[in-house]
């Protein structure tokens, strides 16, 4: 197959505004890409009180080894935990319970039972503004927000908070590592990652002069004094992606805040399907969009533009045959691949895997496209039994 030479043109010129995308994303997007942004520990004088909120809803198979985490942290302060049972009915806050009495630390931990969910707020926000409230009979200096199905590395709040102090941050946050141990966890949760850490690099939310904002939910620690100052959690109460809601609110409000990575402290949460993942992240892919079609429409052309076209310019000139539209088609994609080594890596995976993100980019546009439908059905924001409906 020989192609006309203008037809042979315009593929080259999109293939080299391919190139350059990924070239502007390599050099001048944050070093997004690095993997490298981690905790600064160190050793205080005085450690400062802390209380850890777990909003759980139905956490029976994890509750029991996150209560556990939180309770044998190697941490010179006081620390108490408070779990916020949210109307469960599976045990949750009785597992809790007696995982504290196991350890002989029935003391340290409270199990709240929640209210049922208030109009206007999220499950998640509900249950930890309930839990907020009761910490402050603890009179702590920091709060740690973390979700039921993490497992704290025992140094976890000790670097958290030492990083606090020594950063002067009003809000630390940690991407803890996710479960990666299916196949379909190897092939789409190392790119969740990426894909956010792309759209809200590292560097630039840790950085004062600049706007970027983000957080992960599962690990917040945040200055209670910081977060009355900016409505506590009323203020985004209705928010489906509340982790980045909160880290905008406290940073718009003149305080520095700072995400990074953590190999230690993980998720026990299972993907083991691709339905599982899938339903993850059309929960909220459209959401991020704020729900406009316009927006939708970009993302779905920018999708295919930057990760699918290399591939399919490698193939065309292969079969035509053009050497340069292969040549650049291929280098595309090597760039691709760099870009999303680290990330691979970061995930014990072998490096062979960095080459999969052009079907990882297919996949994660047609779960973008199925969060639009089931927001246009009334479906969006499903979680634990609950629909939230969201703004226009």
């Amino acid at each position: 197959m020989i192609m006309p030479p203008v037809f042979t043109l315009l593929l080259l010129s999109l293939t080299g505004l391919a190139l350059l995308i990924w070239l502007v994303l390599l050099l001048f997007w944050g070093q997004f890409w690095r993997m490298d942004q981690r905790l600064q520990g160190g050793d205080l004088r005085a450690w400062p009180t802390v209380v850890a909120v777990v909003p759980a809803r139905n956490e029976a198979a994890v509750i029991g080894a996150s209560v556990r985490s939180l309770l044998e942290q190697d941490y010179p302060g006081t620390l108490h935990l408070i779990v916020v049972d949210d109307q469960s009915a599976d045990g949750t806050g009785e597992i809790a319970r007696q995982t504290a009495l196991d350890l002989d630390r029935g003391d340290r931990l409270t199990v709240l039972q929640g209210a049922p969910l208030a109009g206007g707020w999220s499950g998640k926000l509900w249950a930890l503004s309930q839990g907020i409230e009761a910490a402050r009979a603890f009179a702590p200096d920091y709060l740690l927000l973390t979700d039921a199905d993490i497992a704290h590395d025992r140094q976890n709040l000790r670097q958290l908070v030492a990083h606090a102090h020594r950063q002067q941050c009003a809000l630390v946050s940690l991407m803890v590592k996710l479960r990666c141990q299916s196949v379909w966890e190897k092939l789409l949760i190392p790119a969740f990652v990426f894909f956010f850490a792309k759209l809200y690099p590292f560097r630039w939310v840790n950085d004062p002069q600049r706007s970027t904002a983000a957080a992960a939910g599962g690990c917040i620690l945040i200055d209670p004094i910081a977060l009355d100052k900016i409505g506590g959690m009323a203020r985004i109460r209705d928010a489906l992606i509340d982790d980045c809601s909160l880290a905008a609110a406290v940073k718009q409000a003149g305080y520095r805040i700072w995400l990074g990575l953590t190999p230690t402290t993980v998720s026990l949460r299972a993907y083991n399907t691709l339905g599982s993942i899938w339903q993850m992240v059309a929960r909220t892919a459209y959401t991020q969009l704020s729900y406009s079609p316009l927006l939708l429409v970009g993302t779905v052309i920018g999708m295919t533009f930057v990760y699918l076209w290399a591939p399919l310019a490698l193939g065309i000139g292969l079969i035509s045959p053009s050497l340069p539209l292969a040549a650049m088609g291929g280098l595309t994609w090597g760039g691709m691949a760099i870009a999303y080594g680290p990330t691979v890596r970061f995930y014990g995976l072998n490096s062979i895997w960095a080459l999969t993100l052009p079907v990882i980019a297919f996949l994660y546009t047609l779960m973008t496209l199925d969060s639009a439908r089931r927001h246009w059905q009334g479906q969006g924001g499903a979680w634990k039994g609950r629909v939230y409906p969201h703004k226009s």
